[in-house]
């Protein structure tokens, strides 16, 4: 036998010694506790050379599941619900509810006169809706969206649905619902709802009134039912 070859078998021998030594000091304390692997005096799990642990001659896959060291030592073997434990349910967790939305649209002549941003009393009173339905939600967001007709230039229709998707909000801001709460925007004459060619002619009283479905101020609003 040349000289590595005598090396390694001696020092294999000594750790098997050793791990015998480990294990005969360990078995009194882990038959004191019922345990099925050999425990050294430091209380960790002894290990044979090969890195696996060592398992007491009354060793079951029974008596693994109640060992401390089981799920370490043979976690394989063992049930999966030992180790991994279900997660504990928690039954009065309510369901997270989505936001809804409702949209309300509002003729802009029924909340300000023609051609004007200033509320009227009666539109104050269809306003007066809004706030009533955004009370009955936990709110997360109003959204005011002015629109006009095409009579006037895009510069100045833009300027006026502006203003009057503002007086809405500041109507809103004075009945309770918080500033932060309400977005506004003026879309001008861009998203009209007659339809082309459908009130032709220049302006007149006619087209006036046939264009009043394009005169309006887009209301939605997204919460949660309380």
């Amino acid at each position: 036998m040349n000289k590595t070859a005598k090396h390694s078998v001696m020092a294999l021998l000594a750790a098997t010694i050793g791990l015998c030594a480990s294990f005969a000091n360990a078995q009194t304390t882990a038959t004191a506790v019922d345990r099925v692997y050999a425990i050294d005096q430091r209380g960790e799990v002894v290990m044979d050379p090969f890195g696996l642990c060592w398992r007491l001659q009354w060793w079951t896959p029974a008596g693994a599941a109640k060992d401390p060291a089981g799920c370490k030592c043979d976690k394989d073997l063992l049930p999966k619900e030992v180790c991994e434990p279900p997660m504990a349910k928690t039954p009065d967790a309510k369901p997270m509810m989505k936001p809804g939305g409702e949209k309300v649209t509002v003729a802009a002549d029924a909340l300000f006169d023609f051609n004007k941003a200033v509320l009227r009393p009666e539109g104050k009173a269809k306003l007066d809706d809004v706030v009533a339905k955004s009370s009955r939600l936990v709110l997360e967001v109003v959204i005011a969206v002015g629109h006009t007709d095409r009579i006037g230039s895009a510069a100045y229709n833009q300027k006026l649905s502006e203003k009057r998707a503002a007086s809405v909000k500041d109507y809103l801001v004075s009945k309770g619902i918080p500033a932060n709460r309400i977005y506004t925007e003026g879309k001008g004459s861009k998203q009209p709802v007659t339809k082309p060619g459908e009130c032709k002619g220049p302006k007149s009283a006619k087209v006036i009134a046939c264009l009043q479905p394009d005169r309006r101020v887009d209301i939605e609003i997204i919460g949660t039912q309380k």
